[in-house]
């Protein structure tokens, strides 16, 4: 498919992005801006208290952002008046009916309108509040499909997911598609009812309320919640949980509707559009990678031999507009895209290790003084067994001097033993969590995105192709350097 004819799909269409203020819809935006200033209207879903709010946070959180220097350096004095004849802010929240959007004008407004709905509303956290990630990552996919069906123009919709809704599979991961009550192998039950987990959630909300928990107590019991339903079903936090129930409500819409599901793997930083190295938030190995940095992390947890799928996020954007284009005079049925690089060009964690050792000796961390922080090669602990022997042999004896010493001299050490013993729990919970990437077995299949890529093979402009990434001037001159300069400013 020419890239004119899929920048020509998008003319004068309509589209309704949820999750607006996110990294990836944050990057689809402004793509779709650069590449098509003839699209007719943007409605941007954003949770916020009332209109004027929601203004607020689209100038402060989107607009405003780096990300859109290249559309401000195009049209100088006159993007402002050309983005506010595009974009529309529309206050509400997905983990509601009618999506919050309490305007009735403009809600049967937007039901006229809307030709393309791109749901990208989600909490990343990969052990959020159950109740919270309940309310955005699953219910919330539903509130949108619903919203979708009395869109009367509505003949696209894309949903964004991860390909971790397979949990920690082993072997080659296909593209299909859950069906409803599906659980994954390992799980301790046989079928997963949606109904029966919100109920959960709602009796376990009742009993703190009634034993007058504070919200430290309340958040504290909801995430330990949603990593126990999770595990207890298959998958190995509540995030991958919560997004695969997502999946599973998201039933056919109308017949003349494609929906198209797109699955990616970690998001890395832009590759090359609207410029390299644009980035936001820390994100999965990042945050090994800042830790390591600032001397925090004086080893790594996980199998030198696993890969680590990783795919920057201009790429996952460039698949979904290209995937919208190619099925938009094709048969209606469901799509599933696996978006990521562990088939194609896998990276191994072994490999990055050695990288942010690398960058960072070259390119050290500054502490608050401004000193250089300098790293060690920190050694690989490879089993969670080898992990929990160095916690026990390294630091728990630290702890346990220290509480001892407390009792002795009458709590003098009070804040020094709990500030310490946090750490240690605060590791051995990331270690937990971080567990099914830092160990992963699997590759994730990508025929149907490869197929896709044929369509549009030789297109820079909407290039997704992860076989042209060199991983370590990736890193070295882009993702590493863009970390530090738009998250550790």
């Amino acid at each position: 498919m020419e890239e004119s004819k899929i920048v020509q799909y998008f003319e004068g269409k309509t589209i309704f992005i949820t999750g607006a203020t996110g990294y990836l819809a944050k990057i689809f935006l402004e793509k779709i801006l650069r590449v098509q200033p003839k699209l007719k209207k943007l409605f941007l879903l954003i949770r916020a208290v009332d209109k004027r709010s929601a203004e607020q946070r689209l100038h402060e959180e989107v607009l405003n952002t780096e990300l859109f220097r290249v559309l401000k350096e195009k049209y100088g004095a006159d993007l402002c008046p050309f983005l506010l004849s595009k974009i529309i802010p529309v206050c509400g929240d997905v983990s509601c009916e009618n999506l919050g959007i309490s305007d009735s004008k403009l809600r049967d407004e937007m039901w006229q309108e809307v030709d393309i709905i791109v749901n990208s509303a989600a909490t990343t956290r990969f052990d959020e509040r159950y109740d919270v990630a309940m309310g955005i990552n699953a219910l919330g996919a539903m509130h949108v499909q619903k919203f979708a069906r009395k869109c009367s123009k509505l003949e696209m919709f894309l949903h964004v997911s991860t390909a971790y809704v397979h949990g920690s599979s082993v072997g080659l991961v296909s593209e299909k598609p859950f069906h409803m009550g599906e659980t994954l192998d390992g799980a301790k039950i046989s079928y997963l009812d949606i109904n029966t987990e919100k109920k959960i959630i709602k009796e376990r909300l009742r009993g703190l309320e009634a034993q007058n928990a504070t919200e430290l107590e309340i958040a504290s019991v909801m995430r330990n919640l949603g990593i126990d339903r999770a595990k207890l079903h298959g998958w190995p936090n509540t995030y991958s949980f919560t997004k695969a129930m997502g999946e599973m409500l998201l039933e056919n819409l109308k017949e003349n509707i494609k929906v198209i599901i797109v699955r990616p793997t970690i998001i890395t930083s832009t590759y090359k559009e609207p410029f390299s190295g644009w980035i936001e938030g820390i994100r999965t190995v990042d945050s090994i990678f800042v830790s390591y940095g600032k001397g925090k992390l004086k080893f790594f947890v996980g199998d030198p031999d696993s890969t680590l799928d990783m795919i920057p996020g201009d790429m996952v954007v460039n698949s979904m507009v290209v995937a919208m284009a190619v099925h938009s005079n094709q048969p209606s049925h469901r799509l599933i895209y696996h978006i990521g690089s562990s088939r194609t060009n896998p990276l191994k964690y072994a490999r990055m290790r050695l990288l942010m050792y690398s960058f960072l000796t070259k390119n050290p961390l500054l502490d608050k003084g401004g000193n250089p922080i300098r790293v060690e090669k920190a050694k690989i602990l490879e089993t969670m067994a080898s992990f929990h022997r160095y916690i026990a042999i390294r630091y728990l004896p630290f702890i346990k001097m220290l509480k001892l010493a407390n009792m002795i001299l009458c709590n003098h050490f009070e804040s020094l033993h709990a500030n310490a013993k946090r750490r240690i729990n605060h590791s051995v919970r990331l270690a937990e969590l971080y567990k099914p990437y830092l160990f992963f077995q699997g590759i994730f299949d990508d025929s149907n995105a490869e197929n896709l890529r044929t369509t549009i093979r030789g297109s820079e402009a909407f290039n997704f192709d992860p076989e042209c990434i060199q991983w370590e001037d990736y890193f070295m001159n882009t993702h590493f350097s863009g970390i530090i300069k738009y998250v550790l400013k």
